[in-house]
């Protein structure tokens, strides 16, 4: 097995930045099916479904910068080769919500640059702080993206099939990587550190939802 550097690793991650950022993602799933027929939106409808995915594509334009910051920061391998397959799933998300969008006839955010920056230098601190604390800091970020995607298939119009058969399934698979870091050996973030985490994604998704 070829020994990666850490300048090698640091190439990777600027990599990932420039595929995720502006690349075309590949999914390595099918996009989750809607029952058919699908009805039409309305226009108010389809600007609201719009809004809503937009931000949900700011969230895995996050999670790409997350774990790969934290896979750049642990000296563990294993734990690198954990974050690092989290990533390449949630890539899925990044193509199915990219998708979405376009079909909608909207823009994915233009301040992606802004939260893949800060989120990468959230998730280096985290992967800085020792291994159970940056798969703490990833169960409870998983966790909090489960509870809003939750929110997001009470707000999208009913009638909007494709969206809610992604949003449904991006939620199971958070679910999915949550158990994983706590099987990991996750340690609890303290508290004021989730509330902290809540603040801030609550910035992003209100200003997402709009720009």
């Amino acid at each position: 097995m070829r020994h990666f550097s850490h300048s090698d690793r640091l190439l990777a991650s600027v990599d990932g930045a420039l595929r995720t950022l502006w690349g075309r993602p590949q999914a390595r799933r099918p996009l989750p099916v809607a029952p058919q027929p699908v009805p039409a939106l309305t226009e108010p409808e389809r600007r609201l479904a719009g809004a809503l995915m937009r931000v949900n594509h700011v969230g895995e334009v996050c999670a790409q910068a997350l774990y790969q910051a934290q896979a750049l920061a642990t000296p563990t391998a294993a734990l690198k080769a954990h974050f690092e397959a989290a990533a390449q799933e949630e890539e899925d998300h990044l193509a199915w919500t990219q998708q979405r969008i376009e079909a909608l006839g909207t823009h994915t955010s233009w301040l992606n640059p802004l939260w893949y920056a800060g989120s990468f230098a959230l998730g280096w601190l985290a992967g800085r702080t020792g291994d159970a604390l940056s798969l703490g800091f990833a169960v409870e970020t998983e966790r909090q993206v489960e509870a809003h995607l939750d929110e997001h298939l009470s707000r999208l119009p009913p009638n909007d099939l494709p969206s809610r058969a992604i949003v449904a399934q991006m939620k199971l698979d958070e679910a999915h990587h949550a158990l994983q870091a706590e099987e990991a050996g996750a340690q609890a973030v303290p508290t004021a550190v989730q509330h902290l985490m809540r603040a801030t994604a609550k910035v992003m998704t209100t200003t997402a939802h709009w720009v």
